[in-house]
């Protein structure tokens, strides 16, 4: 019987999936170029929107001679009631459309089969995303490995594994703490608490999509394992808990972000940006004395009152230090009611040549990588608080939802490389107006000045943020421990498909 040639890395083809956030689309495209650096060919599935948004980065790729490949698939808005062009979650002009975007997202599912079908080289493997669930039937309709790729992190994903279950065990003790109550997270390495009223953060935010969680579960259980962007550094033993609780492999191949090392990476990373403004931002920063300058940014989902905004504004305004603000621009009342209150309050007036406000999307890694960033305002999406980590720098922390206040906790209680602006209430996606304002002015005057201080709490801040930026650049560097589960990864998927070959 002839013997197989044995597999090699040059030969396979990765296929990569995204959900369309830019929190999760970001790093799937830091990806494809850390493979395509391998020289393994990648391609990524998305929709045309969503492609045009990083057409200058598939073009360094192509310039790089990367085997990257991007492939457009229609979405359906039309067929399933969508608003034209919310092709991607971040557009989504209320959480009421969720139901609706997910729906045409399974609709990709035919195209992308097709595509892979009749055109080449056949897949080696899938990488999609935790919520494109039907990647585990073409996976096994081309039987290939499926992994699932996971924007958070593994202490984020063990902490809150280990809350549902303890929730379902022991529902009677959750019902009788007090939404100011913290408690202890259970069967963590590090303990840490987090308050009742932060955990609906992370469970039961859209009891409508029922029926898609269920979807995911089942599809998440037949996958070969999970990409995580991060490193084992900094997960401090969470990966071999969660491969526990599990009962699959993981991989931490992050930060996926260090290996944007050009200007131009760093500037356009994740949009088309028009790049006078970008570079309007950055000659500003260049006249900033170094470390000085507060960098405040919510993140792409972020839907505050404009009231809460305003209070963020001025605690900006009244800590008299250089800052860039980044305020969302959507096609709602709450923008033009913002504009009013920022015009009435005469704020940019009022920090002429030491505020910077930057409407709609931000060059975020070039802006906190400059020289002249003291400190980050962040949402504590683990995307933003990777690029905060691996800039060196200090946070204050402003969770909003999801897992964000878990991630709180790592930077402040576990890293301790943060000062909280004081959020200890979870606020519900759509649900924001319910809230009002939770955070006042005094309280951003406070975070912005304790995290600046120059005493010896400050200077510890800094100078483990700085240890934590050396350690995530080490990682990725040949010998570092992303770089080889990387190079394990490889190795795991060549295994794979040798021994089905032999089936």
């Amino acid at each position: 019987m002839e013997t197989a040639s044995p597999i090699r890395a040059s030969e396979l083809h990765f296929v990569l999936i995204p959900l369309m956030a830019q929190g999760h689309m970001i790093p799937i495209f830091d990806i494809a170029r850390i493979l395509g650096r391998r020289r393994i060919t990648t391609t990524i599935y998305t929709t045309p929107m969503n492609a045009s948004r990083f057409r200058p980065t598939m073009s360094r790729n192509s310039d790089l001679d990367l085997p990257v490949r991007l492939v457009e698939v229609p979405f359906a808005s039309d067929e399933v009631g969508l608003p034209y062009g919310c092709e991607n979650l971040d557009a989504l002009p209320s959480p009421d459309l969720l139901r609706k975007f997910h729906c045409a997202l399974e609709k990709m599912q035919a195209p992308v089969e097709a595509h892979l079908r009749d055109h080449g080289p056949p897949p080696s493997c899938i990488i999609s995303d935790l919520a494109v669930f039907w990647t585990a039937d073409i996976a096994r309709k081309f039987d290939i490995p499926r992994f699932l790729f996971n924007g958070m992190s593994c202490f984020s994903r063990l902490a809150c594994s280990n809350v549902e279950v303890h929730l379902s065990r022991a529902p009677e003790y959750y019902s009788s703490l007090a939404d100011s109550e913290t408690f202890e997270i259970p069967g963590m390495p590090i303990g840490f608490k987090l308050r009742k009223s932060q955990l609906p953060a992370i469970f039961g935010q859209f009891p409508n999509l029922g029926d898609f969680r269920a979807k995911v579960r089942e599809a998440a259980k037949t996958a070969q394992g999970l990409i995580i962007n991060s490193f084992d550094e900094l997960e401090d033993g969470c990966v071999r808990l969660y491969e526990k609780t599990i009962g699959q492999k993981i991989w931490c191949i992050g930060p996926v972000l260090m290996y944007n090392g050009s200007r131009l990476d760093l500037l356009d990373r994740g949009n088309k940006v028009v790049s006078d403004e970008a570079d309007r931002c950055i000659e500003w920063l260049d006249g900033m004395d170094p470390g000085t300058v507060i960098y405040a940014c919510l993140g792409s989902l972020c839907r505050l009152v404009p009231a809460q905004l305003m209070e963020l504004g001025k605690g900006l305004v009244a800590s008299n230090r250089p800052f860039i603000w980044v305020v969302k621009t959507a096609e709602d009342g709450r923008t033009s009611e913002l504009e009013n209150l920022l015009k009435d309050y005469k704020l940019e007036e009022r920090t002429r040549g030491r505020g910077f406000l930057i409407r709609g999307w931000a060059p975020q890694l070039a802006i906190l990588t400059h020289r002249s960033i003291g400190a980050f305002l962040t949402h504590c999406g683990w995307n933003s608080t990777l690029e905060g980590l691996c800039s060196g720098l200090p946070m204050i922390t402003w969770p909003l939802f999801a897992e964000q206040f878990v991630n709180d906790a790592m930077v402040v209680d576990i890293l301790r490389v943060g000062v909280r602006v004081g959020v200890e209430t979870a606020v519900k996606f759509g649900q924001e107006e319910m809230l009002g304002v939770l955070v006042r002015e005094r309280e951003v005057v406070r975070a912005i000045e304790e995290v600046m201080s120059s005493d010896e709490e400050g200077k510890g801040r800094r100078k483990r943020a700085v240890e934590l930026a050396e350690r995530g650049r080490m990682a990725i560097e040949e010998g570092g421990s992303s770089y080889t589960n990387l190079t394990h990864l490889i190795q795991f998927v060549i295994s794979e498909l040798a021994s089905r070959r032999k089936m």
